[in-house]
């Protein structure tokens, strides 16, 4: 059997390591990653491997040339002037692939047995069959859903925390016969999983699954690197180490190799040949150092990686760090936990690497620095920036002024030269430092800024359609975590970006590929006029001004001491109605959630002695609300998405409305008394926006904890046009919100949160997923359960930031409602206590 090997991968989430080296290049126990898929494809019987290359193919071919070395024969398809993708390189090389042939990633490491593999395909007599594995995190990966033959049911790449319904993830090996190869296109790119197999799934071919016991790691950035790295040290991983001899259990030495008597060495540890490892040395375990290596007196080394021809001084200490091919660390420097430098580079005499820094190949540290940013640019490398919605972190911890220049130039970076944005903020002295380090940020990279400067949100989104920019930025207090500030970016027409541009803001940052513009190139910043002028024709077109006008209302309106802008009750006023606006002024620190508390209940207070019509708490700069109705009793939560509902719907029978797939089940009751139609999205803001547009006749969107919207008026959140609709309604509608709330649904909904290590929340979806028929399986956001002789349903929702899973349950049956969450935080307890192997009790998990 012929194998093709994936290689043309470049990396950049391993870089520096990856910027002289393609990734299968990369060595784990002084061999190439590439080295060891051969072994193990020799061990399977595989002796021809055809090696596709694109980026810095020479490395590989000058290596292993014609495999004959190395017990196999090699050829090599060099993708020249683009990258195919994974499939549409082996597309390309379709002539040589006459019979059942493997496809096989370049950057895993495993000892699967293929051998078995091979033979589970031709038994199942499978057109195409992937190898599969359980992973504690599948986020990264693709993950897919087999049946009880093992067939493939479902493929859901990279999915988002809440989107994993199985921990079974693809590991990028495959088992093909030639003739799928005949639905690709010649000379497209395409992709294994994102075009050829649901190709295949859709024309009812036989794609199988093969769960393969054993070790697997796909070595993606820098953290699983180091890992795989420890794991074949500890011989977790089966892998051919003749190379060296071992001296001793867990110590292997190469040729010609002098180690002073006095050094201490721990096992597990591997020293490679020609190394000198001088006086009172000593190395810990899970320390590996490569061939041509000089270790000065006195240098300590605990888990370090130290490549081929490194010279470690005297003194040195390096703790879990990555030290590449050529590099000096001088005399009494420390590199610490995290750190990688890069090939060729000099640390000075005493310097010190702060955790997680990476140098670029060729630099310079001077001795005595100490360096706790990237050298090229830039703060310490993260997995990702993006969480469930925008960028957030502590401020000016997480979120400082360099960190945001940082991430202007990076979204620039993805812009054309020359493009506008929008950048706006809360009125906090925080949000307006960080937005001036992304406007720094932005225009280094040639973005022309359109600064909206302080500007309630709703119409941050509202004027961005009229302003023909390619995006915008707002910077605020996070609206749910105390101290974090919170970066959300918009399209064109004011929507959230999508994931898919997350990915490549993300990509620019973390691979620091940042254009930089020349001086006549800098961006430009200008103020526009008139928005709210603007916002405020947008407001009247789509109001009954008329109704409201008529109404003679009285709201009282509370701003939380954060004003979202004085465009409501001037609004107000122009129509007629009176408005009372509480605590306006402005606090630089949000009120805690029971100090907002004791000023829901002053506003009650109020609206009760005034004879208010309703009050108002707006929130989260201008997107979320709380009612308070005619006798001063709060409509929130579940009850507010309702009451909406109902007078949306009311207003405009058969209408859609779109709800987060969480929301309550009395959003159907009302539907259904109004012919409407109920669309429920991911629970996430631009699932949302995105579901409001895409769709026709749409109108309402959103839920209480995230804010309302009417798409008519723009694609956000907006709580200003809610307060003014809401009066529009319940004049024409002659109602008071007590009335409307009586007329409601009488559903019961309840939810609790439990908590869930993150290596947990694949395998629990997976476990609801198997342990359910299909036919009872809702899974556009976790897992839904049905019951529909109680018309109930149960819903599993994985957190997407925090190690936490929710738990909802929903039905007109109060009792099958309690009996229900009880059992399912049972059952999630008792999943829980079986993955992590240690008891808890419900109260130490439960929150």
């Amino acid at each position: 059997m012929r194998a093709v090997l994936m290689a043309g991968g470049s990396g950049t989430r391993l870089r520096p390591l990856t910027c002289d080296l393609p990734k299968p290049m990369v060595p784990i126990l002084n061999r190439p990653i590439a080295e060891h898929i051969i072994n193990l494809l020799k061990r399977n019987g595989v002796k021809e491997v055809i090696a596709t290359l694109y980026y810095l193919p020479d490395v590989m071919r000058d290596y292993f040339q014609d495999g004959s070395e190395f017990g196999v024969r090699m050829t090599y398809a060099v993708e020249e002037d683009q990258p195919l993708g994974t499939a549409g390189c082996v597309k390309n090389i379709d002539e040589l692939l006459d019979d059942t042939f493997m496809v096989i990633s370049g950057d895993g490491v495993t000892d699967f047995d293929l051998t078995e593999a091979i033979r589970f395909h031709k038994e199942k007599g499978s057109k195409a069959t992937l190898v599969l594995t359980h992973v504690p995190n599948p986020v990264e990966f693709g993950v897919v859903i087999i049946d009880g033959e093992n067939r493939i049911q479902r493929f859901l790449e990279k999915p988002s925390t809440s989107e994993i319904f199985s921990d079974t993830v693809n590991t990028g090996t495959y088992i093909l016969e030639p003739e799928v190869l005949d639905y690709l296109p010649a000379n497209q790119e395409t992709d294994f999983s994102k075009d050829l197999f649901p190709l295949l799934l859709e024309k009812g071919e036989p794609i199988y699954g093969y769960v393969a016991e054993g070790y697997w790691c796909d070595v993606g950035h820098l953290d699983a690197y180091r890992e795989a790295q420890y794991d074949a040290l500890d011989s977790r991983v089966h892998m051919t180490l003749g190379y060296y001899k071992e001296e001793s259990s867990g110590l292997w030495v190469g040729q010609n190799t002098e180690i002073d008597p006095t050094a201490r060495i721990k096992p597990p540890v591997m020293i490679g040949n020609n190394c000198r490892i001088g006086a009172r040395v000593k190395i810990r375990p899970g320390t590996i150092i490569g061939d041509n290596v000089t270790i000065g007196n006195d240098a300590q080394l605990e888990r370090a990686i130290v490549w081929n021809g490194a010279i470690i001084g005297e003194e040195a200490y390096l703790q879990a760090c990555v030290i590449s091919r050529g590099t000096r660390v001088d005399r009494r420097s420390h590199v610490l936990e995290g750190a990688v430098i890069g090939a060729l580079s000099t640390v000075g005499e005493e310097a010190q690497i702060s955790p997680k820094v990476r140098v670029w190949p060729n630099k310079q540290i001077e001795s005595g620095a100490t360096l706790n940013i990237n050298l090229i640019w830039g703060n310490t490398a993260q997995r990702n920036l993006f969480g469930q919605r925008g960028v957030s972190g502590l401020a000016n911890i997480d979120i400082t002024p360099e960190f945001a220049v940082k991430l202007g130039a990076a979204y620039g970076s993805t812009l054309k030269p020359g493009s506008h944005v929008t950048v706006s903020r809360d009125q906090r002295s925080i949000s307006r430092m960080v937005s001036r380090s992304l406007i720094s940020g932005l225009m280094s990279v040639g973005i022309n800024i359109q600064n909206l400067e302080a500007t309630a949100i709703p119409l941050a989104r509202a004027i961005l359609p009229t302003l023909g920019v390619a995006g915008g930025i707002h910077v605020r207090l996070h609206p749910d975590r105390a101290g974090h500030i919170l970066i959300e970016f918009f399209d064109e027409i004011g929507i959230d970006i999508p994931k898919g541009k997350e990915k490549k803001i993300e990509g620019a940052y973390f691979k620091e590929d940042l254009r930089r513009a020349q001086i006549h190139e800098i961006g430009l910043v200008t103020y526009p006029s008139r928005i709210i002028d603007t916002y405020s024709t947008t407001f009247e077109h789509h109001l009954n001004v008329a109704a409201v006008r008529n109404s003679k209302s009285k709201v009282v309106i509370d701003y939380a001491y954060a004003v979202s802008g004085a465009v409501l009750p001037m609004l107000l006023g122009k129509f007629g109605c009176d408005a009372v606006v509480l605590n306006a002024s402005l606090s630089q620190t949000a009120p805690s959630a029971a100090e907002r508390e004791g000023m829901l209940g002053q506003l009650g207070q109020v609206v009760q002695a005034l004879q208010a019509t309703f009050g108002v708490q707006v929130s989260a700069n201008g997107e979320q609300l709380v009612l308070v109705d005619e006798v001063g009793t709060p409509i929130r939560g579940e009850v507010l998405t309702a009451l909406l509902t109902h007078m949306v719907l009311t207003a405009n029978p058969r209408g859609t409305v779109v709800v987060p797939v969480h929301a309550t089940g009395a959003i159907e009751h009302i539907a259904r008394r109004h012919d409407g139609r109920v669309i429920r999205t991911k629970v996430n803001p631009t699932a949302l926006m995105a579901a409001c547009q895409e769709n026709e006749n749409v109108v309402l969107g959103g839920s209480s904890d995230m804010g309302f919207i009417f798409p008519q008026m723009h694609p956000g959140f907006d709580a200003m046009f809610c307060i003014a609709k809401l009066i529009e309604m319940l004049t024409i509608q002659e109602h008071t919100l007590g009335q409307i709330w009586s007329e409601l649904p009488r559903i019961s909904h309840r939810s609790q949160t439990l908590r869930c290590p993150w290596t947990s929340k694949g395998a629990l979806m997976r476990h609801l997923v198997e342990t359910h028929s299909a036919d009872q399986l809702e899974l556009v956001d976790g897992v839904k359960i049905l019951d529909r002789t109680v018309e109930g349903w149960i819903l599993v929702l994985p957190d997407a930031g925090e190690p936490l899973v929710h738990i909802y349950a929903n039905s007109e049956d109060r009792e099958w409602v309690d009996s229900k969450l009880n059992e399912y935080r049972q059952r999630v307890i008792s999943f829980i206590e079986h993955e992590q192997g240690i008891h808890q009790t419900p109260q130490e998990i439960a929150l």
